[in-house]
């Protein structure tokens, strides 16, 4: 006879069971997660160089082509696309609200995916490693998702840019 409140032998195998393979599962899906998210943005990590008088930042791109890097607008950390054909740095609503932006003149913008209505807006500080601008133009747009944001050129013209072997290496003057 087996004490009263005690889990037989054969159910306590299978707890172990479907307990061991839950945690292996959640653990390979972790792991994964991260590979997925480094593969997406290989610059998470990226650093600042200082050489011969300027500031330097070397990006490499991710698997479909693209730069991106991490920074911060008003000290709110996003990640940035950069986006060559894009005029001004061009925000979310939702990124928008957490950096506390605030919406100017309504406009429309053409986008690769048709007319969008945007509204202008002066992003006080944009950070990118050491780099530093301020009082730049953007535009609010709510038909982006939620957490994109394009570094358009109204950063990128403060820059010069270089492209070799996969690696983009963009530099400004230190002031």
């Amino acid at each position: 006879m087996s004490k009263p409140g005690a889990i037989r032998p054969e159910i306590r195998y299978i707890l172990y069971f479907a307990v061991f393979w839950a945690v292996l599962i959640g653990v390979v899906t972790y792991l994964f997660d991260r590979v997925d998210a480094r593969n997406n943005n290989p610059n998470q990590q990226m650093v600042s160089h200082v050489r011969g008088g300027a500031t330097e930042i070397e990006l490499k791109a991710n698997r479909q082509g693209h730069y991106l890097v991490d920074g911060t607008i008003n000290n709110h950390s996003v990640t940035f696309i950069l986006d060559t054909g894009a005029t001004t740095v061009s925000i979310s609503e939702s990124v928008a609200q957490k950096a506390g932006l605030t919406r100017g003149r309504p406009g429309v913008a053409q986008t690769a995916a048709g007319k969008v209505k945007v509204w202008s807006t002066i992003i006080p500080e944009l950070r990118l490693g050491d780099m530093r601008f301020t009082n730049v133009p953007g535009t609010i747009s709510p038909a982006m998702d939620p957490d994109m944001v394009l570094l358009g050129m109204s950063v990128l013209s403060q820059l010069n840019f270089t492209q070799q072997s996969g690696v983009l290496t963009l530099s400004r003057e230190t002031q």
